[in-house]
Parts: structure tokens; C-alpha cells; sequence
């Protein structure tokens, strides 16, 4: 799509100062976003964003976008939860479950039985997010997952609940890629890593909440529906109300934001020009990239042979696996302990909080020390301490508080993903990268979801020690991970100290501001981290004494 001869001129002619402008290339930079900031008169004063201006901004995006998508996750994780709290209400019984049954239900809701709905449908819905505007398709898919929900509650058999689960798979999988959309276009850098965590937070709220509205629905008596339709149905309409809000509140973009002042929308655009991951583009490049041409099929190439994308999907893959069985499971283990079912349900308050802390302190630690794949390895650790517990201790009366505490432990989970994610927002540039990224990334999230619950095995109750064995080793291979993966971005660096300079400023200046040296000419360009000569690798600048000054960028 080429910009149109109103709005070359009106570039040409204002003498706009935004480097974007200057170097436009219509087979790049997306047109909606130059005629934006081509129309933006303010441009040309080249507006400086003082604390007082950004605090109010980063109030009025909080407003509109983290509290859509925090109230949205929240939504997400308590009605794929519902599951998880029926299965002590009856559902099982009276849908005649056998065996392995239960475990494919969860399976079918997170992955859409893994090749049809994570390989099939994950790009095709990222590439609808690339494509259509964001706010209306999310409100859409959450106002189909909220129906699909309230219809559970009528489902007689297995049959019947695989169909409901398959298609909930594929209304919820949307909601993480387009919130990592979402925080690479509203929010900094230093920004992403909290609000992802906050977020990604509401898999602790929702097991304090779900807890509750569990034991209230629990002790209804005598109703014409079951404890676990009433469940379903009561989520299922609120979900359903709350998308048509979704639709009505939250806008697309900066760019389409016409719910805030024109002043506002351009100022709340260039505070994300250090990130230089680009706004938007809705074209998915295939042949020639912003500013230089490639071959065929290079940006979609470099994705798919970056080892830092692979590293981050593995992380993904091995984080979710535990996850999605002891996600599944949870009830039940606890059950096993020697716990009622009132008590299985209060303790869930407890665990909630737990993920709530460790996700929190998670973000915390990662803005304040700017170590975030090294915080990944720390809050792995948990998990393999509680891990071990389960294979070594044996289940009794004597023994059930210490299991309880191992479980507690192996909530560290949400951290990593937290972690996971700020990594591949902060490291990830070019839209279309983005896209191919971020689908691999969560096809990877949803097939370690879905084989997680199939590795407790029906005839390994109680203890489930197969299923922990295979917890050992998958994080493991995550550890491993994740040293590769400071090691390269490591390398990577050093590659680029050893270019060419850019302009250096004062050592005062670098000291008080370390981002001064950079002009970020092409932070909408949607050029991706190894076309942008000014992107740079976040993980690593404070360990290795690197200062944005001094990064030099090495063109590939």
C-alpha cells in the first residue's frame, strides 16, 4: 500500500522533522503511520516528553489498555480454570469420564488438540492481529469464548466437551499475542516487563477469586442445575458482556486513539520511539524490507534461523509443560493429600497469592536490575525443589503440609513466563518478525500446555511420580536454555561493539542518560533488530558494563 501524493507532499513541504518521515520508504514504514505523523503538526517542533508529561500518559494508556488487558486475562485464566474447579463438583461423574478423558479436555482447550488449532490457527490469528484492527478482534474472540463457555453447561458427554473445549482453544488463543502487541506499541522497554507481569499476574488472582466463587457455588443445594453448570454459565455470560466492552473501550493504537487528545496520541507514540520495534504494519513482508532490499522471503527467513527466537519458543515450551499439567491437575494432587474439598478450595486462595508474589517480585526485579535472563534461571530453581519433594517424599497425613509447601514452590512458573515474554517483546523487532516470533512462541506455549496434563497418567495416582520425572528433565533442558541464550545475546553485543561507533556524547551525559547518544531515526521504519543499525539487545547491558553509548550496531 503506497502513501498517497497528499501526504509525500505535505512531508516534503512541512519539512517534518521526524526521521521516520525523512527517510520513508513506502515499502516499509506502514502508511497509516506516516500519514499520521505527517499530518501531526507537532512534528516539526521535535516535542520533548518531560517525567511529569510521560507519568500522565503511561496514567491515561494504564486506563485504557493494562486495564483491559488485565481484567481480559484474568477473565482468560478463570474461565480455562473452570475446568480445573469442576472436576471436583461432579463433572466427571456426570458426563460418564473415563481414564485419560479429563486430561484431553484441558488438552483440547489450550492447544485446540495441538496441530489443528496451535499450528493451524496461532499464525493465522497473529496475522489477523497484524491485519485487522486489535481492539475489535480481541473484543470479538473474547465475546465468542464467553458464549462457547455458557454452553459447557449443557454438554451430556465426552463428545460434547471436547467440541466446546476445542473451540474455547481457539477463541482464548489470541489473547497473548495480542497483548505482547499491545505493550510493544503503548509501552517502553522498562515498561514492558511489569506490565506483562501485571497481566500475567491474574493466574494467581484468579485462583484466589476462582476459589471463592467455587465453594459459594458449591454450597447451592438443590438447584435445577449442577454445581458445575452453574459455574460455566455464570462465567460464560460475564465473559460475554465484557468483550462487547472490550469493543466499545479499548483502541486500536496510538494512532487510532481518538478517545485522547491529537497532542496526546503523538506524544504517547514517540515515548515507544526508543523502542524501536516499530507501531504497526500491516502488510506482511515477504520481499523487500524498510529502507534496503531483500530477497525473497528474508524477513520471514531470518525468524525462522534467529537462535534467539528458537531459545525463547524452547524456554516457552518447557515453562508450560509443568504448567499446563499441574494447572490441570492441581485439585486433584491436592485431594490426594489428605485435603477436603472446602479446604482444596481455600488452600487455591493460598496459591494464588503465591504466583501473584512471584510474578510480581518477577517484574520488580527485572526493571530494577535489568537482568532478566538471569532472573529466568533463579526462578527456575523453585520448581525443581518442589519437583524433587513430590519424587521423594511419600504421600501421608504425617507428610501432606511439606508436600503442600513443595507445591507452593513450583509455582515459580509464571515468573519465568513473565520473564520469557519481556525477553521477546524487548529483543524482537519489525512487525512481520513479530508475528512469525510471537506464533512460534505461543504454538510452543500451547503444545507444552496440552502435553502437559497427558503426563499424569491415569494409573499413576497418587504420587504421580512419572509425570514429575519428566518435570525434572524438561527444566533441565530449560536451564540450559537459557545460559545459551545470555551467551549469544552476549556475543551478539560484542559483535556489535567491534562496528562502527555512533556519535558519542559527553561521559556526563552517558552517565545520566544512556539512551542520549541515539536518535532512533528508524523506530518506525518496521525494520527488524538485525536490519535496525540502532537496535539492541536488553538482557545484558548492565552485566557486561555496556551502555547504550557505547553499543555499536553491526549491520547483517
Amino acid at each position: 500500500m503506497a502513501v498517497n501524493d497528499h501526504v509525500r507532499k505535505s512531508i516534503c513541504e512541512d519539512g517534518l522533522s521526524s526521521p521516520s518521515i525523512r527517510s520513508l520508504d513506502v515499502n516499509g514504514i506502514d502508511a497509516e503511520v506516516a500519514q499520521f505523523f505527517a499530518q501531526s503538526k507537532l512534528i516539526s517542533k521535535n516535542p520533548v516528553i518531560d517525567e511529569a508529561t510521560n507519568a500522565r500518559l503511561r496514567w491515561l494508556i494504564h486506563k485504557r489498555v493494562l486495564s483491559v488487558m488485565v481484567i481480559t486475562y484474568f477473565a482468560q485464566t478463570l474461565d480455562k480454570g473452570t475446568i480445573n474447579f469442576a472436576s471436583i463438583m461432579g463433572i466427571r461423574e456426570d458426563t460418564r469420564l473415563q481414564g485419560q478423558q479429563y486430561a484431553w479436555l484441558t488438552t483440547c482447550a489450550i492447544a485446540f488438540l495441538i496441530l489443528l488449532s496451535s499450528l493451524l490457527w496461532e499464525f493465522p490469528t497473529n496475522r489477523f492481529l497484524q491485519r485487522l484492527p486489535v481492539a475489535k478482534y480481541l473484543g470479538l474472540n473474547i465475546a465468542a469464548w464467553g458464549a462457547v463457555l455458557a454452553c459447557t453447561a449443557t454438554c451430556t458427554n465426552f463428545t460434547g466437551l471436547i467440541i466446546v473445549r476445542t473451540l474455547l482453544g481457539i477463541f482464548e488463543c489470541v489473547c497473548q499475542p495480542a497483548f505482547v502487541f499491545l505493550s510493544t506499541m503503548w509501552y517502553t522497554r522498562e515498561e514492558q516487563a511489569l506490565v506483562i507481569g501485571a497481566f500475567y499476574s491474574m493466574n494467581g488472582f484468579q485462583q484466589c477469586v476462582g476459589g471463592l466463587i467455587a465453594y459459594g457455588i458449591a454450597q447451592v443445594h438443590q438447584a435445577k442445575l449442577k454445581n458445575w453448570q452453574i459455574l460455566f454459565t455464570l462465567l460464560g455470560c460475564i465473559t460475554f458482556v465484557w468483550g462487547l466492552f472490550v469493543l466499545w473501550w479499548l483502541p486500536d493504537s496510538p494512532i487510532r486513539a481518538t478517545c485522547f487528545s491529537p497532542e496526546d496520541r503523538l506524544l504517547m507514540a514517540e515515548r515507544v520511539r526508543k523502542n524501536d520495534t516499530g507501531l504497526q504494519n500491516k502488510k506482511f513482508k515477504v520481499g523487500l524490507s524498510s529502507l534496503k532490499s531483500l530477497s525473497l522471503m528474508r524477513i520471514v527467513d531470518e525468524a525462522l534461523k534467529d537462535w534467539t527466537v528458537w531459545a525463547i519458543v524452547i524456554i516457552s515450551f518447557t515453562n508450560a509443560l509443568p504448567t499446563g499439567g499441574l494447572g490441570a491437575f492441581s485439585n486433584i494432587i491436592l485431594t490426594e493429600f489428605g485435603f477436603t474439598q472446602l479446604q482444596t478450595y481455600l488452600l487455591a486462595i493460598a496459591q494464588g497469592a503465591i504466583i501473584m508474589l512471584f510474578l510480581f517480585s518477577a517484574a520488580y526485579l527485572s526493571k530494577r536490575y535489568k537482568q532478566r535472563l538471569i532472573l529466568e534461571f533463579i526462578y527456575t530453581l523453585p520448581n525443581i525443589a518442589g519437583t524433587i519433594v513430590f519424587l521423594c517424599v511419600p504421600t501421608s497425613s504425617k507428610t501432606r503440609v511439606g508436600l503442600l509447601l513443595a507445591f507452593y514452590c513450583t509455582q515459580g512458573f509464571g515468573a519465568v513466563a513473565v520473564l520469557n515474554l519481556a525477553v521477546m517483546s524487548g529483543n524482537i523487532a519489525g512487525r512481520t518478525k513479530q508475528v512469525m516470533a510471537s506464533s512460534l512462541v505461543f504454538i510452543a506455549w500451547a503444545v507444552g500446555n496440552a502435553v502437559g496434563p497427558q503426563v499424569f497418567r491415569d494409573n499413576d495416582q497418587p504420587r504421580y511420580l512419572k509425570a514429575f520425572v519428566a518435570h525434572i528433565v524438561v527444566y533441565g533442558v530449560q536451564l540450559v536454555t537459557i545460559c545459551l541464550l545470555r551467551i549469544h545475546l552476549m556475543r551478539q553485543n560484542a559483535l556489535r561493539r567491534r562496528g562502527q561507533a555512533i556519535n558519542r556524547v559527553s561521559t556526563e551525559t552517558s552517565k545520566e542518560d544512556s539512551d542520549e547518544g541515539l536518535a532512533h531515526k528508524h523506530a518506525f521504519d518496521d525494520l527488524t533488530d538485525k536490519e535496525n543499525p540502532e537496535c539492541t539487545f536488553l538482557s545484558l547491558f548492565k552485566s557486561t558494563g555496556i551502555s547504550h553509548q557505547q553499543l555499536v550496531r553491526y549491520v547483517y
